[in-house]
This record gives C-alpha cells, sequence and structure tokens, in this order.
C-alpha cells in the first residue's frame, strides 16, 4: 500500500515541510517598551562563564584530549572495542573544560554514543554526559548488505518526498540511539524534497534484517541599504577595482548569489561599497540582508558566548541568496557548511530577515554542539534552540527597524497575511504548534514540537502574563495555571547556550532538557538562586517537573511496578532554597520498604501485593514542606521478554513468548501486559496476546491513519479463565508495505 502522506523528518528551514527560521532569546541589549517592568538582568557566576578560545588554544586542548583518549576510554567504563574521537571543546573562566567525544566500537562509528567528558580546572574528572548508557556489544558481521541497504534507502525516499533521489553506498554505523545498539547501514539519499528544499534523507537499517530502524533530514531547514533593516553596515573586502560581499574580519564569510539557479553561484561584487537599495528589484538588497544577518550572529555568538564562529574554529560559512524560483524557505546544510535563502512567493519577499538569519546558522551551531537527533522530542529541541538565539540575537542587535521580540518570521509574511510563522509566548496561536509537553510531543513535527521549550524560553524571560515588550503585546499563559516571574533574557539566553553545548546530548529529550538547563543556572547563578527557582518554574509551567512549593522543589515520582521477594529500590531528589536540614517522610509505602530521612533513599523488599497509594512530605527546618503523591503496585510476579524479535513487513506475524512457572492458580482479571516496540508508522500494526490455553485477546487493531513512531503501552485484560502459569504469547503483525521494526521488549505483570 502506497501513503503519500507518510511522516518524514523534515528538512531545518523557514516552515515545517521546509526549512524553519527563528525567533526566542534575548541579550537584553535592546531597550524594552514595557507595560510592565522587564525582569531585572542577574549577574552570571565569571567562573562558570565560557571563554573564547583562539584557534591555537582550541587545537592545543583537542590535542590533549586526543592523546589521553585511550586513558579517557578506559576511566569511562568502555569496551576493549569502544575508543573516542574528539570532536569539540569548550572552556570555562575557572578553568573547567566540557570535551564532547564521538563514540566508535570495533573502528565503526556508534550513532548516538556521543559524550561530554566534564574536568575540573585541578584536570581530574567531575562528570560525565552521555547519550546513551546502553552497553555496546554487537556482533560487525552484517547479513544484509550495503546494497541491500542502499535500495531500501531509495525506496524510502518516495515515502519522503524526494524527488530524483540518489545515494551513494551505504557505510556500516552501530546504531545507539534508541532500544539496543546494533550493527546498522547509513544511507544518505540526496535529491530535492517537495518544496525545493535538497535533501539529505539518512536511512539507518538494521544490517542484520534489513528493516529500517530510523531517518531524519540533514538539511536543516560596506553600507547596505537592507529590505527589512534599513541602512546598516556590512563586512566587505576590496576586490579588483571594486568591493567584494567577502566578511575578513569574521572568518572569510561570503555572500554569493544563485541567480535562480539551485547550484550556479557568483560571489557579489560592486563598483562601490555601498550595495543595495532597499528594494526587491536590486538583487544586491536581499545579499545586504542575509550578510547583516550572519554578521549580527557571529558577533553575538562571539561577544556574549565567547564562541568564535559556528564551529567555533574562526572559520566562516558563507550564504546564498536567490535560491530557485518562487522558493518560499530557507535553510542550513551542514554538508556545504552555508545558509540558503529563497526570495518568496512571486519573489517578493526574500527570507532574510535577521531571525531567519540566527536560526539557520543557529542549526549549525547545534550541529558543531549537541548534535540534537532531528527527529522526536530532540528534533523538537534543535527547531526550538534556533528560535530561541534567533530571538536573543535580534533583542541584541537592537536594530530600531528590526526590533527584538518574541515572534519567528515576522518581517518576511509567508502567508501574506502579516502574521508571524510562530509565537513564543503562547505557540498555540499559530493553530499547530503545543503550549506544553504531553506524552505524544514527540509524534508530531518538529516544527511544532518546538513549542514548548520556545515558551520554556518566553515565560524565563519575560515571566507570565500580559505585556507588551517593543511595541508588541504578548500574553503567556501556563499549563498549571500559577505565574511564573521572569530571570530576564540575557539569563535564559546563556542558561539555555550553556546546556547546549555543555549538557546536551544527541538524543536529549524534554526531561533532560530540563535536567541540562538547569545544571547550566546551577552552573552560572547558584543551585539555590532566585534565578534557578524561577528558571525550574517556568519548565513546571509547560508541564515538565515540579513546581518550586514553600521553598522546596520536590521532584514528581512516576508510578512504581516492583514484585514481591524482589529487592527495591528508589532515589527521592528534593531542592531546599530555605535555610536548613531538608528531610524526608513517607506514608503509604508497601509492607517491607522504608524512607531513610536525610538521604531520601527506599529501599527493601516488598512482601505484600496490592497497590498502594505512596505520599512523600519534604519538610524544611523552619517548617515549609512539600508533597508529592504516587502509585505503588506491587504484584504477585513481573515477567519478561527483551529478546528483540523482528517484525516483517507486511509480513507473517511473529510471536514473542513468555514462559510462567511456579504461579498458582488463575492469572488476575486485571493482568497488564506492557509492550515496548520500535516501529515506524505504528498503525499498520495488529498485537494479539495468546494465553496458555489459547485464547487471544486483541490489545491493538490496525489503524491505516495513525503514522506516529513506536507503540509504548501497557494493556489491560481479564485473564481470569487462564492458569497463571503456561506460555503466553505476543503476536504482531505488520499488515501494511512500507515501514518496519521490532518487538524490543515485553512483560506481563501479574
Amino acid at each position: 500500500m502506497t501513503r503519500s502522506s507518510r511522516k518524514t523528518v523534515t528538512a531545518t528551514a523557514l516552515i515545517a515541510g521546509a526549512a524553519m527560521i527563528a525567533a526566542a532569546l534575548t541579550s537584553g541589549v535592546a531597550a524594552a517598551d514595557t507595560t510592565e517592568q522587564a525582569p531585572a538582568e542577574v549577574q552570571a557566576v565569571a567562573g562558570a562563564l565560557p571563554v573564547e578560545l583562539s584557534a591555537d588554544q582550541r587545537g592545543e586542548l583537542l590535542a590533549a584530549a586526543d592523546a589521553a583518549k585511550a586513558e579517557t576510554a578506559r576511566s569511562l567504563g568502555l569496551g576493549s572495542e569502544e575508543a573516542l574521537i574528539a570532536r569539540s571543546v569548550t572552556k570555562d573562566a575557572d578553568g573547567s573544560v566540557h570535551t564532547r567525544y564521538e563514540r566508535t566500537y570495533a573502528g565503526l562509528p556508534v550513532l548516538g554514543g556521543d559524550l561530554v567528558v566534564h574536568t575540573a580546572p585541578d584536570g581530574s574528572t567531575s562528570g560525565v554526559t552521555k547519550a546513551t548508557e546502553a552497553d555496546i556489544a554487537v556482533d560487525t558481521t552484517a547479513k544484509e548488505s550495503a546494497d541491500s541497504a542502499r535500495t531500501f534507502a531509495l525506496g524510502s525516499a518516495e515515502g519522503a518526498q524526494v524527488e530524483e533521489p540518489a545515494a551513494d553506498n551505504a557505510r556500516k554505523v552501530v546504531w545507539a540511539a534508541s532500544g539496543t545498539p546494533t550493527l546498522a547501514w547509513e544511507t544518505v539519499v540526496t535529491g530535492t524534497q517537495e518544496d525545493g528544499t535538497p535533501s539529505e534523507l539518512h536511512v539507518i537499517t538494521d544490517a542484520n534484517t534489513g528493516k529500517k530502524l530510523f531517518e531524519y533530514q540533514g538539511v536543516e531547514t560596506g553600507i547596505g541599504n537592507s529590505q527589512y533593516s534599513g541602512q546598516v553596515t556590512i563586512g566587505t573586502t576590496a576586490a579588483g577595482s571594486g568591493f567584494a560581499m567577502t566578511d575578513n574580519t569574521r572568518g572569510g564569510h561570503s555572500t554569493y548569489d544563485l541567480n535562480g539557479t539551485s547550484g550556479t553561484r557568483t560571489l557579489v561584487t560592486n563598483p562601490t561599497d555601498t550595495w543595495g537599495d532597499g528594494t526587491v528589484a536590486n538583487r544586491q538588497t536581499a545579499a545586504v540582508d542575509a550578510a547583516y544577518g550572519a554578521q549580527l550572529t557571529w558577533d553575538y555568538y562571539k561577544n556574549v558566548h565567547g564562541r568564535n564562529g559556528i564551529k567555533d574554529d574562526g572559520v566562516g560559512a558563507y550564504t546564498r541568496v536567490h535560491y530557485g524560483k518562487n522558493y518560499v524557505n530557507a535553510f542550513w546544510s551542514d554538508s556545504c557548511f552555508c545558509m540558503t535563502y529563497g526570495d518568496g512567493a512571486g519573489n517578493t519577499h526574500p527570507l532574510t530577515s535577521i531571525d531567519v538569519g540566527a536560526h539557520e546558522m543557529t542549526h549549525g551551531v547545534t550541529s558543531a554542539t549537541a548534535n540534537l537527533i532531528y527527529s522526536g522530542e530532540s528534533g523538537g529541541l534543535n527547531e526550538a534552540t534556533s528560535d530561541i538565539m534567533a530571538s536573543a540575537i535580534e533583542f541584541w542587535a537592537g536594530n530600531p527597524q528590526d526590533k527584538g521580540d518574541y515572534l519567528v518570521g515576522e518581517k518576511i509574511d509567508i502567508y501574506g497575511t502579516g502574521a508571524p510563522l510562530r509565537y513564543m509566548d503562547k505557540p498555540s496561536k499559530d493553530g499547530r504548534s503545543r503550549d506544553a509537553w504531553s506524552a505524544d510531543l514527540g509524534s508530531i513535527d518538529v516544527h511544532y514540537s518546538s513549542g514548548p521549550a520556545n515558551h520554556w524560553f518566553y515565560l524565563a524571560s519575560e515571566g507570565s502574563g500580559a505585556k507588551t515588550v517593543n511595541g508588541v503585546n504578548y500574553d503567556s499563559p501556563t499549563s498549571d495555571g500559577l505565574s511564573v516571574t521572569g530571570i530576564g533574557r540575557d539569563a535564559a539566553a546563556k542558561i539555555w547556550y550553556r546546556a547546549l553545548t555543555t549538557y546536551m546530548t544527541s538524543s536529549t529529550n524534554y526531561a533532560a532538557a530540563r535536567v541540562a538547563t538547569l545544571k547550566a543556572a546551577a552552573d552560572l547563578y547558584g543551585q539555590t538562586s532566585t534565578t534557578y527557582l524561577n528558571a525550574a518554574n517556568a519548565w513546571a509551567a509547560i508541564n515538565v517537573g515540579p513546581r518550586v512549593v514553600d521553598g522546596i522543589m520536590l521532584d514528581s515520582v512516576a508510578s512504581q511496578l516492583t514484585a514481591v521477594d524482589v529487592p527495591a529500590e528508589l532515589q527521592l531528589h528534593a531542592i531546599n532554597f530555605n535555610p536548613g536540614q531538608l528531610t524526608f517522610h513517607a506514608t503509604g509505602l508497601p509492607d517491607g520498604l522504608k524512607l531513610h530521612p536525610v538521604t531520601g533513599l527506599i529501599t527493601g523488599t516488598p512482601t505484600t501485593p496490592g497497590t498502594y497509594t505512596v505520599t512523600v512530605d519534604a519538610k524544611a527546618s523552619h517548617h515549609s514542606n512539600s508533597i508529592t503523591t504516587f502509585t505503588w503496585k506491587v504484584a504477585r510476579a513481573v515477567v519478561a521478554n527483551a529478546t528483540r524479535t523482528p517484525i516483517p513487513d507486511a509480513g507473517a506475524a511473529v510471536f514473542s513468548d513468555i514462559v510462567v512457572d511456579r504461579l498458582a492458580g488463575q492469572a488476575p482479571s486485571d493482568l497488564k501486559v506492557v509492550v515496548d516496540i520500535k516501529h515506524t508508522w505504528r498503525g499498520d500494526l495488529v498485537i494479539d496476546l495468546v494465553g496458555p490455553n489459547g485464547t487471544v485477546y486483541s490489545l491493538k487493531k490496525s489503524n491505516v491513519g495513525d503514522s506516529a513512531d513506536n507503540v509504548f503501552e501497557t494493556y489491560t485484560v481479564d485473564a481470569s479463565a487462564q492458569p497463571a502459569d503456561g506460555t503466553w504469547r505476543l503476536k504482531v503483525q505488520d499488515m501494511y508495505r512500507g515501514d518496519s521494526g521490532y518487538v524490543d521488549s515485553w512483560k506481563l505483570v501479574f
């Protein structure tokens, strides 16, 4: 069955379905016309701020990391077949160093194996941030050939709506970004996306089964008279008897005219050092806007964050304007290390405003740092990072013709209505973006799953409620109905940048982004600071993590599941913003468990089955307290099968078995079946449970309209007519062609 609407990961561009643009953080440079007083800017701890590294200094740190990589790998407990490759490095003013590594296994790249080693000023290792905690041990002999992977990838290009697809040979890799690490082939399919954006579709296939594991797009979508920013100064260079739009003060950044094509470029030159006339009739006008945006982006990262260019290596990217005809988009591409701008509908609205360029170039910064996978929640965070930093740059620029705001693409008027593409104060105003996190967030387009992170940035910067900033009216709600106090744009931008460059990895999701930004806030402003507290409350306001209540931030606890006579352990976490000692107290714990009042560690062995309602109370010494409640189910038994079972594409049903023995009596009337299946387009799947006596219980029917990935569900069935002992079978069948996957694990809870 062919489905032209198959969900794919879009390019990093201006709009969904192409390359999306920006709007978010601020540096606090521009004056704000506010009806409410803007949050006071706070000073970061000087020692935690990044320092600008020269090319030689950066090279020396990377060389030292490379020389010690074998020792570092051993200290991290990596296997004998694993090795590290130093990719980037940052240094704090106090001498702390953060080195980002890629990982290899038996010489093969490990996708999703990246990690950051944090080194204290005295040279000792102070911590490590890993994209995956899974052990890597795979057979490197592929059962499927590279040619078969390439053929499959080209077939996937049809579903991804890639025109004139082409692919070189696949490369062998280890896939570790999700599930159990496995040997895989990575194929890059080039061509053109539906809207004219170039394609770099990465297709990951299992090297043993030939089935697709993952796919994502790699294209992230003198005096100058500009169209959007008025008369500006841009960096140029004397060339022959005239001038060229090459900025040697910013890494040699150059601007080229594509002349309405997709590849033939000409360096923008002029007899005099005055460029454009502010109208689209003059081809140089778009080049002025693009060069100005690139210049601001370079200067912001350098002056505010100590970053010397996109890759922090002092090398400038390059820019291309006048791409194609009526191309309503802009995009960043790592492969050319360049920015590309279309001229918009009717070739009259080039997508060259400040926030567009800053958004796209920030995709390059993200690629050079956390390299957030452009799919699921990490893809939404990738997009939000570009929105956030673009808004920061727009505010920092202080341009009177293009004032800073919390809107995305407000100048370019893509829809011809005067409306921006996105709104950071209330993302849902665009009709598609989400205001807050929800469990299904990772299944929507990354340009809309970016909404909650954009909302966090607005709330962290300005706070909740109605206000006017630079003439724009905002009214930001919260998911819990409670107010948020802003920490100021400068603080919010610095927190996000440090989190991106120091603590985020390729697979960071929203929960992990909260952890990363709060670590950054603690580094910069102190863990018990008001800035930290309000940054945390901004996360709670988008439904990620707990609020600070009565000066205590007590982490919520997910529902717990353990079995009788099996040791259990749970660590409670809380931060006390009050003076004195914090202690923990609990009621309703399962029989056999106890809580340490100081450490917050729950340990013991449950003795009695049942579902318990547990209430935890964190108390400060001056009688402040915060409470959280959760359920703890103690089952008669929890039996699992974690052996991966491939699911044939549109093939016969497969079975995964669990054998239960020594469990007397009947199965319960509320038997829980917990299923973890990795599969693109999950609507293809029919899932049943087959009991020991052959009775079939329907868990999930096929639904061709359900295009989301993966099935991670808990089903409840009345199995009281079945004996508990015997062989239980999970039956899974893929009903339609085009997508594949595997049963990662499943379990029964009696």
